[in-house]
């Protein structure tokens, strides 16, 4: 399928310029346009750009009831040559589908995908601002629509993207509990998938953590929350001397890209790495002894978010603050890439 088959509609007049790009609060302010493709009668079919506006689902929708969805989080960055760039889209595709599988959502065509997503961000590319730490943060996601209440998988769903322009993300000191009674995910589960419920399902943990001054918390393993997994939107990876320790994944844990790249990055920089399960005693102790050097998280949003301190069992360990640390070498490294101001040795970089 070429990009011609997908049909447009303009937009009557664009709203960019009530938008103060100064002052964005992630996730709140959306572009002109949106993609739309509808599942129907056993295929995919009508890919539209379109006006971004609301959309009309019938109550009675399955993924009201059943909870049949899922979505991505990509980024499209430009360079000070006005050229756009995506980071690591393949995966992102990838990903979107094995979440489909894993919810009985058929599977959503390649074509279709990444033709949308070019035609859609030509059209918003005045959205997009230049500068490191300016993005388009982007939403591909599917939702089952069709109207019928009984306890089985939709015939009928809608595929869509939006945008949302972005600025840096910083959330400030970060401080983390670790779980020890409420769990993420479970062995057999969906953990790994992107659907919306397992989000869902930390906010009301999270709040209780939020409430006791805590950021987010690093999931434990939910057999006996002896083992750390992942935090609320991040892979989790810890410094203990110069070594750097991630978990591997499971079906409990998300398989992110930033994390797949931050490894990558550690091999090719002679950073001793060790991808094995991680023991909230051990990390107890590391803390005690002074060997813990480092937890920071990985994900779409943040790139890098450094972790300032933990609690866990009443007990509160503060990070030391280095000068030179590797969530700040990894966030340079990826960054450069992502804004094409530095090569690109591994092909991450996808031009619009």
């Amino acid at each position: 399928m070429s990009s011609s088959n997908i049909k447009i509609i303009p937009i009557q007049q664009s709203k960019i310029d009530s938008v103060d790009f100064n002052n964005l609060t992630f996730g709140t302010v959306f572009s002109d346009y949106m993609f739309e493709c509808d599942y129907k009668d056993g295929a995919w079919q009508n890919p539209t750009v379109k006006p971004y506006e609301n959309i009309s689902v019938a109550p009675s929708a399955r993924v009201f009831h059943y909870g049949q969805a899922v979505f991505e989080g990509m980024k499209a960055y430009k360079d000070d040559n006005d050229a756009i760039f995506l980071f690591r889209p393949e995966e992102n595709y990838e990903r979107i589908n094995k979440s489909s599988e894993r919810l009985a959502i058929p599977a959503f065509p390649k074509d279709y995908f990444f033709n949308g997503l070019t035609e859609l961000l030509k059209l918003d590319k005045d959205w997009i601002k230049k500068g490191v730490g300016n993005s388009m943060y982007i939403r591909p996601f599917v939702i089952a629509t069709q109207p019928a209440i009984s306890a089985s998988p939709a015939d009928e769903y809608k595929f869509m993207i939006i945008l949302s322009p972005a600025q840096a993300y910083y959330a400030g000191e970060v401080r983390v509990l670790f779980a020890e009674e409420y769990s993420r995910a479970a062995d057999g589960g969906v953990g790994f998938a992107k659907a919306a419920g397992n989000y869902a399902a930390q906010f009301y943990p999270t709040k209780l953590a939020n409430e006791k001054g805590f950021q987010q918390i690093i999931w434990t393993d939910a057999n006996s929350h002896e083992y750390l997994e992942e935090a609320g939107t991040m892979n989790i990876f810890f410094r203990v001397g110069d070594t750097l320790i991630t978990t591997p994944n499971n079906d409990r844990i998300l398989d992110g890209i930033t994390r797949k790249s931050v490894i990558q990055l550690a091999k090719d920089n002679d950073i001793n790495l060790e991808i094995r399960r991680i023991s909230v005693a051990e990390i107890k102790e590391a803390a005690k002894n002074g060997s813990l050097k480092e937890i920071f998280g990985s994900g779409t949003a943040t790139v890098i978010n450094p972790i300032a301190g933990f609690s866990h069992g009443g007990e509160e360990f503060e990070l030391p603050k280095l000068d030179t640390s590797y969530a700040s070498f990894f966030k340079e490294k990826l960054m450069n890439i992502q804004y094409n101001i530095s090569e690109d040795p591994y092909g991450w970089r996808f031009k619009i």
